[in-house]
């Protein structure tokens, strides 16, 4: 059993202006001396391919418009992955969500084969005051993934205990008639020295921090929400390109008798009232300008149609088997429905 609790879910998102040396340091794993790797077995040849950049999501009338750029954080980084978690659910992952052992020329892939998602995994046994919810449960499954991987590595590795190995930005509509929902589920991870062993660390991945950005807490203003990885990125959100007036988007707007609607919906923080098809070509817009020669992938959800692309990227959509045996009246960490 894991040791560290689930964060509330209420809590507001804070996002470390830590340094982040586990880009470099996890792909050195494999750089020990020769009579250290000589001792360890092949299962210890592990390297990490990390995927950065951001998410941002605009929740507008009867749908969600979704985008993520990629930002590689370092020479191998991999782009942004998207995988469906469920009917209802996307994921875009970032961080060590591609693993390859030298010797294997196919990587492990978190966006691909993740298990049968049951609503109460057989090993799974909540703590006291967590609820037993279908979010918790795509978490964990996720961690099962994760576990074996974070395992494999022994060498000790200076970061900060707050930034997430993995991280994964999950998308799409709650049950109950709950509506749109956008949460940031991060995974960290610690080490201890095994003494009898000399340099030898044991790695443990930690359960998952559940972080709710869509819905806001009531009475709160509506706009678009983003989210980054690593969290220390720099640079200004979209929201606050068009709060500040920037001018690549007055002149984006300016064009557009529709755009400027958008705008306006999005600066009165009642983002969900813009006109879905205005919306999407809004950001079909904007997102060059903000990209710059950075790839980008655009895509819309909704309650009645599902997922489309407007933006595809490289690779195909993964795709996660759908739990059909979910009761409907499963307990869950979501807000409250607004009326």
């Amino acid at each position: 059993m894991l040791s560290l609790p689930m964060s509330q879910a209420r809590r507001q998102r804070s996002l470390s202006r830590r340094s982040f040396p586990l880009l470099v340091m996890i792909l050195a794993i494999v750089s020990a001396t020769p009579a250290f790797a000589q001792s360890q077995s092949r299962e210890d040849e592990i390297i990490a391919n990390l995927s950065g950049g951001r998410v941002i999501v605009h929740v507008a009338k009867d749908v969600i418009i979704f985008a993520a750029i990629d930002k590689p954080v370092e020479r191998n980084s991999i782009p942004p992955r998207v995988m469906t978690v469920d009917s209802a659910h996307l994921g875009i992952l970032f961080g060590a969500a591609e693993w390859r052992i030298p010797a294997d020329p196919k990587p492990i892939r978190m966006d691909r084969d993740l298990p049968h998602i049951d609503v109460r995994p057989p090993n799974y046994q909540p703590s006291a005051g967590e609820a037993e919810a279908d979010l918790e449960t795509i978490g964990v499954a996720f961690l099962e993934k994760l576990r074996p991987l974070v395992a494999q590595l022994h060498h000790k590795l200076d970061f900060a205990s707050d930034e997430p190995i993995f991280q994964l930005v999950m998308i799409g509509y709650g049950a109950n008639n709950y509506g749109p929902e956008v949460w940031v589920v991060e995974y960290r991870m610690e080490q201890e020295m095994i003494a009898s062993r000399g340099e030898y660390w044991q790695t443990r991945v930690l359960r998952p921090r559940f972080t709710q950005l869509y819905p806001p807490e009531k009475h709160a203003p509506r706009t678009i929400v983003e989210s980054r990885y690593p969290p220390d990125s720099k640079g200004p959100t979209l929201t606050e390109l068009i709060q500040g007036n920037d001018p690549r988007i007055v002149q984006i707007a300016a064009g557009n008798p529709r755009f400027t609607k958008v705008i306006e919906n999005l600066h009165g923080g009642t983002a969900q009232k813009a006109v879905a098809v205005d919306s999407a070509d809004f950001m079909r817009a904007v997102l060059p300008v903000i990209a710059g020669n950075t790839p980008f992938i655009l895509g819309t959800m909704s309650e009645q149609h599902g997922f489309e692309w407007i933006v595809p990227p490289a690779e195909p959509l993964e795709k996660a088997t759908e739990d059909k045996d979910r009761p409907p009246d499963a307990p869950t960490l979501r807000r409250p429905p607004k009326p």
